[in-house]
């Protein structure tokens, strides 16, 4: 099983590399998605995962599938069948100024969430596990999304924009 890396490690806070684009659509980058997409499987509340995550300093995510269809999410079975899509060498290349306070958790901060804001709409461009390029469009919760992955890929946690945050409480 692929561990998720938990803050505190340095990886987290680094800016992710490039990834080169003779590396697509070969073994290397395979077995990363492979890894990522059983660590986003393998954490039931998971809707997206950056490479840093699981120790790749690379700059691509994966997002569940089912966040981008209207119905919302299946149950767990449905989900496994359809993988999750990859965006590599993302960039935000545009950002709305409206503004939303939007509530976020992290697998790489486990048990604390916070209300952030984030832009309601953005533009995402990157390339696709073939090297396809492509163009998304997408507001509220899926631009809440790639702003979060983004912010992985430049060394930024959430815990770091949040306004407000609520941690677990320690039991004695």
């Amino acid at each position: 099983m692929v561990k998720i890396i938990q803050k505190g490690n340095k990886v987290l806070r680094q800016k992710a590399k490039e990834v080169a684009v003779k590396d697509i659509g070969g073994k290397k980058m395979a077995d990363i998605i492979k890894k990522m997409t059983a660590a986003l499987w393998a954490s039931p509340s998971g809707v997206a995962i950056a490479a840093p995550q699981i120790g790749e300093p690379l700059r691509m995510f994966l997002v569940e599938a089912s966040v981008f269809d209207k119905r919302g999410f299946t149950d767990e079975e449905k989900r496994k069948k359809r993988p999750p899509v990859v965006f590599i060498n993302p960039q935000i290349a545009r950002i709305s100024k409206n503004k939303l306070i939007m509530q976020e958790g992290c697998l790489s901060v486990d048990g604390v969430f916070g209300a952030v804001p984030r832009s309601n709409k953005v533009t995402l461009r990157a390339l696709d596990e073939k090297g396809k390029k492509k163009t998304v469009n997408a507001s509220e919760f899926v631009a809440q999304i790639f702003q979060h992955e983004c912010d992985h890929l430049d060394g930024v946690l959430f815990v770091d924009r949040a306004i407000k945050l609520a941690e677990p409480k320690n039991e004695k």
